[in-house]
Order: structure tokens, then C-alpha cells, then sequence
């Protein structure tokens, strides 16, 4: 087993040592690509995405320990404090001797005081090949695509499912039969395994959980086409294709969230096993495995065990009644298969398969599923607009279900909200929308919607059966810093038992925080009783201890905390501060302060036998330890925790911490400006602010609560702190409150105009929130001028251009002038290149294209492949004009050419065969491009031109073939968006094809297809499709969708006018198209086609 905690503590690889085999997927190499909902990701090994997937610290550092265990076992300690949630996970990965698997210990603690959703799939990957078969339990029948948006049949899919026609009956849990990227997630299953198996190694992998905690089981590949091959040498070397066999946690689907509570902790052992030998498994646990494979009159048995299981039995009964029976020694390296003949008139769900150990033991066992008519649910359905839903309760559950699953592109408020114009009495509604609003930071706009909610509880009684309001106003006051009030809101909320671990936890932080250490020792110890997972409860309760003196107490409760759990850096950093140099610390306060500072500093770690050198505490943890100790008033300990960091050699100018984390240097002077402002040192603080304010602030994303808190005091201190008020901006934004935004950035700009990134956040305030592109335009500029090195500036400023009408000779002047800075960025070279194929400067782009290294981003292809194409296609057309002006002043006059007539058809005929070598070059994509070709892409275009120039060669009948097969495709236009889509213009394409092979009714039929589209949906009001996962489009400057869509329609009825021959009407449509979207290069590309070839030359 190799485990990298560097790179996201992903599990590299697994090894069966009996055999040799991989089975859990082996890349050899660390080649990051953009997948990674935070950017870069590995294929291969485990990886353990939560709370969002792809997890946000994939490739990020995790703290890790070791430990050894009773019974020779030994444990390796994985933990994060993840940092867009501030969620805390942790995993134990043990080892045991005499057993083949691993045991994964999952324990995901909410370390904040609001209920949070989370997500947690476990991602191992599997080595595949056209003789690998995806495990799943015998009772899957159908299984779901992300969001259970599509439904598909299993194991043998009969219909479409990711655009791939299998009505044939296609068995789809075979690797070879998936040829494009592909998804599926069981619907429902009764059993606690799922796997795969090579069944030309004649070795898998199972994983084994409790279906009633994981009941996610899905498969994922990349495909078995070009595609899928183009990723595998994106994402590996020389280790080939893999599955993913993911297994979900607390969740079935993807995207599935459910909710931890404040303070709570959610934990899952799962268990990952090799197997060999005995083929499909029909179930499994974690001591054994059965396979049983029925044919005429016959069983195939098999059996495997995980352990060393001498004389083990093996029986299959039917009826009840034992039809065979064998002893035999299982283990790991000796698995069993055996023949067995079937009584006559035997019928399979009659049957059971069992493994017994030599005591008697059950170790597993199996009885075939009965076959049902095939039950495929239906497929999920997106959430209606609030206006269209009828009662209150589905506005209050459509809300509560954006907010859980993270919604991307619908917003809760407007639902709570609607509920509220409709009943403002309605307290579930004003609950929800305080506590939204809470965790947008606006907390004095959330008070009376608690407040509201609590009336509408208590109108017929004070004491409700939910508490939940009274908690949330408890947190919303202490935020506003009125403690009294919050210790009201928190005491009432104790009375109900959902929230008392919380609320007592909190009335303890309080009564701390005023010095009250006896009555806060009770409150914590009420909320340890009713939570004992609570680890804030936990750390709290030593920190009180040794604050009473009781050192003796809270070392031990220390100590426990640290056995269960090795890397609880808090009680390390109670014990550190429990601990002198000579043994324990005395009641004497100097000697406190004395030992604590010296045995605080930069070296807190937890140590184990394994690591005596212990693991180094992250900056991103100490800001969390600091910020517990701070809730409690322990300012001090928060100060020390802080101050003195080291810089870590080897990064940028003022960055501290591990490689690949977020600059956290600027908000550790900035909390321990606040830390010394509570404890009234005001002159420490206003240093500490200042040297906040002169950290670099690349990459320094302030994101909790907490944060909001700290920049607003340090603003009191210095209200024009520039950099304050930049990332109380970031912070602001992020929450969606955009004019609160905006007013920070313009603070921050006006303190100090000469910071580019703040001028560039400016105008995607102004263009996405004001609507004001002159403004944005201006501020983007500006920001560029700053820094005209920023390759990033210049794609946004090119964007932003692009979406403001600029003229696309213009964008390409100014990106010719920055050349070396389009060069160091991918999707600025490849506008870059999009602007030399709008202006006719076909062989340019080929050359850039082909002389390039591209790194498409996943739901991002077909960008480079697309101007590839376009490239070469108009490379061969103006071969082909060039063809056909030859071939009219080629005709002769005389019954012997002329020596420049036969010059002028050999030239004509050379013409055409490069231009067939230019567009067989367009159907297959070289590897540096990235990508493969989509199995199923239709290439009516490319196939079009060609049959025109086999024409040109007098080649009718190859010709003829070409356009039989551009005739073939879709019939009815849709928008293409993502890279799977078919482009619409194919039909154009179909119809001129069906016009060269005379069918002249096909072909008016298609063209008619095009107009009437455009004109039935020109005025259709688009929004982003409800189950969108990701978006094709660098999205920094929101596009009109409305205004798109016209674009779509215009440019649809422009080629169908121009197929009836209504050219003129052509020609108007697609300038309405180059109005609206001056960069649109498909209607570049047509009108230039329509006013290249001369009326009398327009055959085509």
C-alpha cells in the first residue's frame, strides 16, 4: 500500500502480494490535469473526495500519522480541516496481519456552529482492459446518471444513455462496450459490495460496506474510443485506461449531499479486497467472497476468503435441503471453484450458496435475485421557478434542497422569500432565510428573521417543540457581539434535545469568554454528555480544566482524546501547554506563562512511535485552533499559536506554508490584530494590522465567518486598509452580496489605485452586477495596464471585450501586440488562434495549433479540436474555390487544349487531391492537441466537402458516397453547448449533401428545418439547464443566454434561407448575427463562403 499524504493523502496503489496484482490502479507518474473542482487531479489510486466533488484539497497536504495497534495492526492517520467549509475529516487506514484488505476508518466532524451539507464519495480506480467487467450486486436492475437526470437499464442497457444508441441490448458493465465518457449509479441495492474483475488476469477488487451508510455504487470511465485514449495519455504515461468504482457515503447519486449538524460527527469503516480466481462475484463481506454461474443442468461455485480458513465449507442447498457440500482450505492465495450438476427441474432462486468456517461461522452467502419485469424509475425532474409552485411547504423544500446540494445556478433566497410575500408569518421560511442570510454574513439583516420565526413558534406558547430558531439567533447575536443577548437565545434553545450539545458548547464559550470558568466547566460538561464526538466540546473542557488548575484531569481526558484520534492538534496543544520542561506545570500564573510560551512555537506536532519527528502543524489548522480559543476568550493562546510563523523556502514572496495551499500569511497578522484589540492592547494591534496590510495578497481567500469578523474590526482600526477591504470584497462576493462588494473594492481601490486585481474584480462586478460595460471595460483596462505580464488579465480583458461587441480586428491587434503573454496561457492563445481563423488566416492557426502542448479541462473539449478542424476544413474550401473558378475558365474552344487549359486542369486536379488530404487530416486529431475524436461525432461538413472534391476528380461514385453519408445525422437543431453536443449546422450540411445527390425534397425539407426553428425559438427565454454539473465556458463575465439563443436562431434561418436559394434574406440574417456577436465566427465563415465563389461558379 502507498499513500501520499503531499498530494491529498490519496492511496497510490494496492498491491495483492499473492499474485502481484494491482488491484487498485497503479500510475507511476504525478500528472496532474484540470478535472479537480479546484483545478488539478490524479487518475489512479484512492482518492476520498469530500465535502464536494472532486475534493477541493485533492492535491493539497494532509497531516499524517502513524500508529501500531494491538494485535500487530497499524494505522495511518490521515486529517484535514478542509478550507472552503471548514469541515474536519478524517481517515484511518489499517492494516492487519493474516487478512487481505484494507479498513478505512472515515470520521467527518462539522467544526462550525451551523448545520452544513456535505458530500463524500470514496474513488478507487481500477486497471481496464476489453476483458474487464464491473462488479455490481445481483439485485441492480437500472442504474442513474449524475443528478439521476438519465435512467438506463443494467447490466444490459436498451436505449440511449449518454447520446450512445445500445437498443440493440448492449451489456454495459463490460469496459469494451462503453465507448464515450460515461457515468452510472446503481438505483438501489440491498447488498454491501461492489467491484470489478479482470477477467483476463483472473484477479479484481471488491469494496465492502454497510448499504445502509454507503449505498453509492457507480462506475466511471473515459471511454474505450479515441476520446477516452486521448485522456488516458493526458492523465498517465505508460499505465493505460481505468474505471473509477466509486462508493458513495451517506449518498447514492452524484451530485448527493446530506447534512451534519453543528458540532457533529458522522463515521463509516469501509473495507477495499482484492479477490482471484472465482470470476463474478454475487456477494461478498469482508471475510468472503461466492461466485455462482448457472447453465444447463450445471453450477459453477466459487469461493475466496480474505483470511486463512482451513477446512472451510462450502455448501449449495436448494430448497433448503444440501444438494453438495465441500471442506477445503480457503486464504487469500488459495481460492476455490468447483462444478457442480443440478438436480432436474432445479430452479435458480431455490438455491443458496454459503460459506461456513470450520466453527460453523456464516462468512457469507448468496440465493439468486428472482428476475422481475425490468423496473426503471424515472428519471429526476428540475425544481419549477418559485412563482409555479403552490404551497408554502414546496417553496420552504425546493429552497432547503438548493441549499443542501450546493445549487450552481438556482437561488434558495428567492424561494424562502416567495414563501414569505405569500405568508410573512411563515416561520420554517423565516428560519431558513435568516440562517441563509447568517451565513452570508449579513447578520443584522438575519436577526428579525429569527426573531420573526420565533414569534410565529411561540404565538399560542413560549415553548416550542423546535428549538432550532432560538439556536440560530444565539449564533447570529454572539456574531453581532452581543453576548448577553446570544446567551438568552442559546439557554432557551437547551430546552430542546436536538441542540443542546451545541447550545451548551456555546453558553460555555460565553461564560468563558467573561472569565466565568466554574459555571463554563458545567456547560461543557452538559455538552460533552449529550455529544461525546464533539471535539471543539472536548478541547474546550481541558483548556477549562487547566485554567482551573486541574491539571491532572485534563491531561488525562487529553491523553484519551489523542489515543482516539492521533492528529487532534488541539488536545496536543492542551497537552504541550499542560506540560513544563521539568514535568507539570504548577498553580503559579508566572510559571503558566513562563512554560507556555516556551513550549508553544513553530514546532506543535503530534508524535508517535512511527514519526518520532512528529507532524508539523499547517498554518491553515493553527488559524482554526486560534479561532476556537478566541470564541472562548483564550486570547492568548490564540496569539501564541500564531505569531513567529516561519516562511517555507522555496515559494513567493510573502506566501507561508506547504506548496499548493493558500497564502494565509496576510489573515495571520490580521487575526492576531484582532486577538490583541480584544484583549485592549491597541497598539499591538494596530501593528499587527499593519503588517497584515503589507502582506502579498496573491491568493490570500478569507472565507469563514470568523474572517468577516477580524477584516471589519481591522477596518475600525484603519478604514482605509486597501487590502482589507479587498478581501472583505472577495468575501462579500463570494456570499453573493454584491453591492457590499462592490462598495469594499471601491474602498480598496481608492486607497490604493496602483493594485490591478481589485480594478479586475471591479469590472466583473460592473459588467455581471451593474450591467454597465463601458464601466467594466474601463476597470478591466486599467487592470491590465497595472500588470501587463498577467496572463490571466488579458483573457479576462479579451472576454470581456468579446462580450461587449468589440470588433474582432481589434481583439486580435491588441492580443498580436501582448504575444508573449497569449503564449503563456492556453485559452488565451487558443482565442488567439479562434481570431486568425475569423480573419482567413487558416495556415497561422494550423501552425500554432500543431506546434503546442494543449490541456483541455474535463466538460471543456472540443475547443482546440474545433479550430483544428475549422482550420483545415477553410484551408480545403479555398483549394476547392480556387478548383472551380479553373474548371469555368478551363473549358475549351478548340477539340485540343491548350497548353495553359491543360495547365489549368492539372493545377485544378492538384487542387482538389490536397484539399482531400486536408480534410482526411480534419477526421483524426493529433495526439498533442489533447483530445480524441467523440465516437458518434458528425462530420456532415468534412464529408460534404469532400464528396465535392472527388467531384472535382471526376470521381462520381466516391463522391456519391461521401454525400450518402453527410446525409445522415440529426433532424432536429437544439443548441451545442457542451463537447458532446452535435452542432446544429450539420442539417445544412445534410440538406446540400441530399441537393448533390438529387433529392431535392430532402434537401428543402432540412433547410425548411432550420428556418422554422429559428423562428419558433428566437424569442424563447433560456436559462442554464437545472442538472448542469459544469459549463463548457470560462465563465468571469456572464453572457446573455437570451441573447444567444437569438444568435443561434438568426444564424440557423441564415443558412437554411441561403440552402432554398433566398440569398439576400442569407445574408441579412447572418449580419443580424454579426451585430449582435461581432466575433461569431461560424457566420464569419459562411458569408465569406457565400461571397467567395461567383455567382456562375456556385454548384454547391
Amino acid at each position: 500500500l502507498m499513500v501520499m499524504p503531499g498530494l491529498g493523502g490519496r492511496i497510490q496503489c494496492a498491491y495483492d502480494k499473492t499474485n502481484n496484482y494491482p488491484f487498485i490502479y497503479h500510475n507511476r507518474v504525478i500528472k496532474p490535469a484540470l478535472v479537480g473542482l479546484a483545478g488539478p487531479w490524479l487518475s489512479g489510486g484512492i482518492e476520498f473526495n469530500w465535502p464536494q466533488h472532486h475534493r477541493p484539497g485533492t492535491y493539497c497536504p494532509v497531516h499524517h500519522a502513524i500508529t501500531r495497534n494491538g494485535g500487530g495492526s497499524m494505522t495511518l492517520w490521515l486529517s484535514e480541516i478542509e478550507p472552503m467549509w471548514h469541515l474536519n475529516g478524517t481517515l484511518g487506514m489499517t492494516l492487519y496481519p493474516g487478512k487481505a484488505f484494507l479498513e478505512v476508518n472515515i470520521r467527518l466532524f462539522n467544526s462550525t456552529a451551523l448545520r452544513q451539507s456535505f458530500h463524500l464519495w470514496t474513488n478507487p480506480a481500477v486497471h481496464v482492459n476489453d476483458q474487464y467487467q464491473s462488479v455490481f450486486p445481483p439485485d441492480v436492475q437500472a442504474v442513474y446518471d449524475h443528478g439521476k437526470r438519465d435512467v438506463s437499464a443494467f447490466p444490459v442497457a436498451r436505449g440511449e444513455y449518454y447520446k450512445v444508441d445500445y437498443s440493440p441490448g448492449v451489456d454495459i458493465s463490460w469496459y469494451k462496450n462503453i465507448p464515450v465518457p460515461t457515468s452510472y449509479m446503481a438505483a438501489k441495492s440491498n447488498y454491501d459490495f461492489v467491484g470489478g474483475y479482470d477477467h483476463g488476469r483472473q484477479a479484481g477488487m471488491l469494496h465492502v460496506a454497510d448499504h445502509h451508510v454507503v449505498p453509492g455504487k457507480k462506475q466511471w470511465v473515459w471511454g474505450c474510443g479515441d476520446f477516452g485514449k486521448a485522456w488516458d495519455r493526458n492523465l498517465t504515461d505508460t499505465d493505460g485506461p481505468y474505471a473509477e468504482l466509486m462508493c458513495g457515503v451517506f449518498a447514492d447519486n452524484q451530485p448527493d449531499f446530506s447534512w451534519l449538524e453543528p458540532f457533529e460527527q458522522k463515521e463509516v469503516r469501509q473495507y477495499f479486497l482484492p479477490y482471484k480466481a472465482i470470476g463474478y462475484v454475487r456477494n461478498a463481506t469482508i471475510d468472503a467472497a461466492v461466485s455462482l454461474e448457472l447453465a444447463a443442468g450445471s453450477a459453477r461455485v466459487g469461493a475466496y476468503a480474505t483470511a486463512s480458513r482451513p477446512q472451510a465449507v462450502v455448501r449449495l442447498s436448494h430448497g433448503g435441503k444440501t444438494i453438495w457440500k465441500r471442506k477445503t482450505d480457503l486464504g487469500p492465495d488459495s481460492p476455490f471453484l468447483s462444478d457442480v450438476r443440478l438436480p432436474k427441474s432445479t430452479r435458480s432462486t431455490d438455491l443458496e450458496l454459503v460459506i461456513c468456517s470450520k466453527a460453523g461461522e456464516t462468512l457469507v452467502h448468496y440465493r439468486p435475485e428472482p428476475k422481475q419485469a425490468e423496473a426503471i424509475p424515472e428519471p429526476a425532474k428540475a425544481i419549477p421557478e418559485p412563482v409555479e409552485l403552490g404551497t408554502n411547504e414546496a417553496l420552504y423544500l425546493a429552497g432547503l434542497h438548493l441549499e443542501q446540494y450546493r445549487h450552481a445556478t438556482r437561488e434558495p433566497e428567492n424561494y424562502y422569500r416567495e414563501a414569505l410575500r405569500r405568508d410573512p408569518d411563515d416561520y420554517r421560511s423565516n428560519n431558513a432565510l435568516g440562517l441563509l442570510l447568517l451565513r452570508r454574513g449579513q447578520f443584522g439583516k438575519a436577526e428579525p428573521y429569527f426573531r420573526a420565526a420565533i414569534q410565529t413558534q411561540t404565538r399560542h406558547n413560549t415553548n416550542p417543540q423546535d428549538g432550532e430558531p432560538h439556536y440560530n439567533l444565539g449564533v447570529c447575536l454572539s456574531y453581532l457581539g452581543r453576548l448577553d443577548d446570544a446567551f438568552d437565545a442559546f439557554y432557551k434553545a437547551t430546552w430542546n434535545a436536538a441542540l443542546q450539545n451545541a447550545a451548551f458548547f456555546h453558553l460555555a464559550q460565553i461564560a468563558a469568554m467573561k472569565g466565568h470558568y466554574g459555571q463554563a466547566d458545567q456547560f461543557i460538561g452538559r455538552a460533552v454528555v449529550h455529544n461525546a464526538d464533539n471535539q471543539k466540546a472536548t478541547h474546550l473542557k481541558i483548556m477549562l480544566l487547566r485554567r482551573l488548575g486541574c491539571y491532572e484531569v485534563a491531561r488525562a481526558i487529553a491523553e484519551t482524546a489523542l489515543a482516539r484520534g492521533p492528529l487532534d492538534f488541539a488536545a496536543a496543544n492542551e497537552l504541550t501547554l499542560l506540560r513544563g520542561e521539568r514535568g507539570f506545570l504548577t498553580r503559579s500564573p508566572q510559571r503558566e506563562r513562563v512554560s507556555h510560551r516556551r513550549s508553544i512555537g513553530n514546532s506543535l506536532s503530534v508524535q508517535t512511535a512511527e514519526n518520532p519527528g512528529g507532524c508539523l502543524l499547517s498554518i491553515h489548522t493553527r488559524l482554526e485552533l486560534a479561532s476556537d480559543y478566541a470564541h472562548a476568550g483564550a486570547y492568548q493562546e490564540a496569539i501564541d499559536l500564531l505569531k513567529n510563523l516561519p516562511l517555507t523556502t522555496g515559494r513567493a514572496p510573502g506566501h507561508s506554508g506547504e506548496v499548493g495551499l493558500t497564502n494565509l500569511r496576510p489573515m495571520v497578522f490580521y487575526c492576531l490584530g484582532y486577538c490583541a484589540s480584544q484583549q485592549g492592547d491597541s497598539r499591538a494591534a494596530s501593528k499587527y494590522f499593519e503588517r497584515a496590510a503589507a502582506q502579498s495578497p496573491d491568493r490570500c481567500f478569507p472565507n469563514s465567518l470568523d474572517s468577516i469578523v477580524v477584516l471589519q474590526t481591522a477596518l475600525k482600526f484603519n478604514p482605509k486598509d486597501a487590502r482589507a477591504n479587498y478581501y472583505l470584497g472577495n468575501w462579500w462576493y463570494d456570499k453573493r452580496q454584491f453591492k457590499e462588494a462592490i462598495r469594499c473594492w471601491e474602498r480598496s481601490r481608492k486607497a490604493e489605485a496602483s493594485f490591478p486585481t481589485v480594478h479586475r474584480n471591479l469590472a466583473m462586478a460592473y459588467f455581471n452586477k451593474q450591467h454597465n460595460p463601458a464601466k467594466a471595460l474601463k476597470s478591466m483596462k486599467r487592470a491590465f495596464a497595472l500588470d501587463s505580464t498577467d496572463a490571466r488579465v488579458l483573457f479576462e480583458l479579451d472576454l470581456l471585450k468579446k462580450r461587449a461587441g468589440i470588433k474582432p480586428e481589434e481583439r486580435f491587434a491588441f492580443l498580436k501586440a501582448h504575444r508573449m503573454v497569449v503564449d503563456a496561457r492556453e485559452d488565451l492563445l487558443l482565442e488567439y488562434i479562434t481570431l486568425l481563423n475569423l480573419l482567413a488566416r487558416h495556415e497561422e492557426a494550423l501552425a500554432l495549433l500543431l506546434n503546442r502542448k494543449f490541456h483541455p479541462w474535463e466538460g471543456g473539449e472540443g475547443k482546440v479540436t474545433g479550430q483544428y478542424v475549422t482550420s483545415l476544413v477553410e484551408m480545403a474550401k479555398a483549394l476547392l474555390r480556387q478548383a472551380l473558378e479553373r474548371r469555368l475558365t478551363a473549358i475549351p474552344s478548340s477539340p485540343r487544349p491548350s497548353s495553359l487549359q491543360q495547365e489549368r486542369e492539372f493545377s485544378r486536379r492538384d487542387n482538389a487531391m490536397k484539399a482531400i488530404e486536408l480534410l482526411e487530416r480534419a477526421r483524426s486529431y493529433p495526439p498533442n492537441l489533447g483530445e480524441g475524436k467523440l465516437q458518434g461525432a458528425q462530420e456532415n461538413a468534412i464529408l460534404f466537402w469532400l464528396g465535392i472534391a472527388h467531384e472535382q476528380l471526376a470521381s462520381a461514385d466516391r463522391a456519391r458516397e461521401y454525400f450518402k453519408t453527410a446525409c445522415v445525422g440529426m433532424k432536429t437543431p437544439a443548441q451545442a453547448l457542451y463537447y458532446n453536443d452535435q452542432n446544429p449546422e450539420t442539417i445544412f450540411y445534410q440538406a446540400l449533401s441530399w441537393r448533390r445527390l438529387g433529392k431535392q425534397a430532402c434537401a428543402r425539407e432540412r433547410f425548411e428545418t432550420l428556418i422554422k426553428f429559428g423562428k419558433r425559438h428566437l424569442k424563447d427565454h433560456v436559462v442554464i439547464d437545472y442538472f448542469a454539473v459544469s459549463l463548457p465556458e470560462f465563465m468571469v463575465f456572464d453572457d446573455d443566454l437570451d441573447r444567444r439563443n437569438e444568435i443561434n436562431c438568426r444564424y440557423l434561418m441564415g443558412l437554411g434561407l441561403w440552402g432554398l436559394g433566398r440569398r439576400r434574406s442569407a445574408v441579412q440574417e447572418l449580419r443580424k448575427v454579426l451585430r449582435l456577436d461581432p466575433s461569431h465566427l461560424p457566420a464569419h465563415l459562411h458569408l465569406r463562403l457565400y461571397s467567395g465563389v461567383r455567382e456562375s461558379a456556385a454548384t454547391i
